[in-house]
C-alpha cells in the first residue's frame, strides 16, 4: 500500500491482494423419496388370470385423503375408504393399464393388509423398514417391506 497525495490509502498494484473467502462446499440437498416399489405377498389377478405382483406406491397427498370424503361409496360405508385412497396412490401394478378401485375390491385381502401397512410407513413414518428379531438367535435388525426378497440384499 502507498499513500495517495490526499492521504488516502490506495493497493499497489504489485502488492497481493487479500484472498478471497474459499467458497463453501456445496453439500447436496437431500432429495425426497415420493415412490416406494413393492411386491405384494400374494399378488392381484385380473379377469385373464394373469397375477401381477410388483408395482408402486406414490407418497400420499391431502387431497389424495380429502378426496375419497366426497365419494358416494364411502360416505355409504366408511370402511371403503381404503380401496379409494389405495386406488389414488397405486401408480403401477404389474402390466396393468389402469388402476382403480376395482382393481383394489378384487386384490386378496392379505395384499390389501400389506397395502395399507406400507401406506401408513411412507406415509406416516417417511420408510418402509420394519424392526425384526431374529426367532433363533434374537438379534434385532431391520428389513424392508416394500418388495425386497428374502435374501436379496
Amino acid at each position: 500500500m502507498r499513500r495517495a497525495h490526499t492521504n488516502t490509502l490506495v493497493a499497489d498494484a504489485a502488492s497481493p491482494a487479500e484472498p478471497a473467502p474459499a467458497p463453501a462446499a456445496a453439500t447436496p440437498a437431500p432429495t425426497l423419496r415420493t415412490e416406494f416399489d413393492f411386491e405384494l405377498p400374494r399378488g392381484y389377478m385380473d379377469a385373464e388370470g394373469v397375477v401381477h405382483k410388483s408395482g408402486t406406491m406414490r407418497l400420499a397427498t391431502a387431497r389424495d385423503e380429502l378426496l375419497p370424503l366426497y365419494d358416494a361409496r364411502v360416505q355409504e360405508n366408511p370402511a371403503f375408504t381404503t380401496v379409494v385412497l389405495l386406488a389414488r396412490v397405486i401408480t403401477r401394478l404389474g402390466d396393468v393399464s389402469r388402476i382403480d378401485a376395482q382393481v383394489v375390491e378384487n386384490m386378496f385381502a392379505s395384499d390389501v393388509a400389506f397395502l395399507q401397512d406400507l401406506y401408513r410407513r411412507i406415509n406416516s413414518e417417511g420408510h418402509t423398514r420394519a424392526a425384526v428379531t431374529c426367532p433363533s438367535c434374537e438379534q434385532q435388525f431391520a428389513v424392508d417391506i416394500a418388495g425386497g426378497r428374502l435374501g436379496e440384499s
